[in-house]
């Protein structure tokens, strides 16, 4: 009786609105399926994209009389085609990697700044203001880049490839005046506020136990940093990273107006100093050609590589997150 008692008492004592009957384990598995369901969707989606690609691009692959993955040639009007990436796919990868470089070391120093350093009526502006360059449209980027960066990054250019040290990345190129230097910079400034925005976010969620802790012992500012707010922020760093580098791989329009695409037969230079065409600025200049099966399986063929080197990059960032919790688990 005094049980039955205790149990009543319990369920009069519940909060006001509070459904724990068959309504609410509606509304859960409700919402679970909603959420299942945009899981499903978002993977048949990235199926059906690779599906497309992969569709259109064999038969083209399968007709092609050169080499796809080691080729120089772009001939894929010819009967039957020739055509191959290796070109495309340095070009991508190097200006890619270039903004990388250069943008991280910014974007960290600057989220370091925002979240420890900085007053918060100082921090709340520059806040804003770097948020507003994710804002910027590619176009105006690409003209900022081409017309007034360009010019003012020649001597900058012309400098490093005299002193290249050997270095094959620096030495000179063909004379061009967009080059993949000027691109790789325009990239970094580009994926600058997308890698500190989540990087801000990650070293502001550090414990304050953490931080007060490390004081307390007697470290410094920086020490303090380097112990808590670095190691806590480093999967949400490499994620960062990873999305601005996807950001980089797949920017069409401004890569498009800065680099200056190499005459037919020029020879192949890996410089940063020489002009080249990426994956996603290759197929925008030749939308005009899809005109044929051929050619539109060339074009698509390559951006199934640009597909597959996104999902790589990323599968390589949840390699590297993983061994990283597994190191300090």
């Amino acid at each position: 009786m005094s049980s039955n008692s205790s149990h009543q008492e319990l369920l009069d004592s519940r909060p006001q609105g509070l459904d724990l009957g068959p309504t609410g384990r509606g509304g859960d598995r409700l919402f679970s399926g909603l959420a299942r369901g945009s899981g499903v969707a978002v993977i048949a989606l990235v199926v059906f994209v690779a599906a497309f690609l992969l569709w259109l691009a064999v038969p083209a692959l399968k007709d092609n009389q050169a080499s796809f993955l080691f080729s120089r040639i772009w001939q894929p009007g010819l009967t039957p085609p020739k055509f191959g990436i290796v070109d495309l796919l340095w070009t991508t990868v190097l200006a890619s990697a270039f903004a990388l470089l250069l943008a991280v070391p910014v974007a960290l120093g600057v989220a370091l700044f925002l979240t420890h350093y900085a007053p918060a009526r100082l921090a709340r502006p520059i806040t804003y203001v770097v948020d507003l360059l994710a804002a910027v449209p590619s176009i105006i980027f690409g003209l900022w880049g081409i017309t007034e960066l360009a010019p003012k990054l020649a001597p900058v250019g012309n400098f490093l490839s005299r002193h290249n040290l050997g270095i094959p990345f620096l030495k000179p190129g063909i004379p061009d005046t967009g080059t993949v230097f000027v691109a790789g910079v325009v990239l970094a400034i580009m994926i600058l506020p997308i890698i500190a925005a989540f990087t801000r976010e990650v070293f502001a969620q550090t414990p304050a136990e953490n931080r007060e802790a490390a004081l307390a012992l007697g470290a410094t500012k920086w020490e303090m940093i380097r112990l808590t707010v670095l190691p806590y922020g480093r999967s949400g760093m490499v994620s960062a990273a990873m999305l601005g580098l996807g950001r980089a791989l797949g920017e069409t329009i401004a890569i498009m107006i800065i680099l200056s695409t190499p005459s037919p037969g020029a020879p192949f230079s890996a410089s940063l100093f020489a002009g080249g065409e990426t994956f996603a600025s290759k197929i925008a200049n030749n939308a005009a050609e899809f005109d044929s099966p051929s050619k539109t399986g060339a074009y698509i063929a390559a951006g199934l590589v640009l597909f597959v080197l996104t999902f790589a990059v990323n599968a390589l960032a949840r390699l590297v997150l993983l061994h990283t919790g597994r190191k300090h688990s």
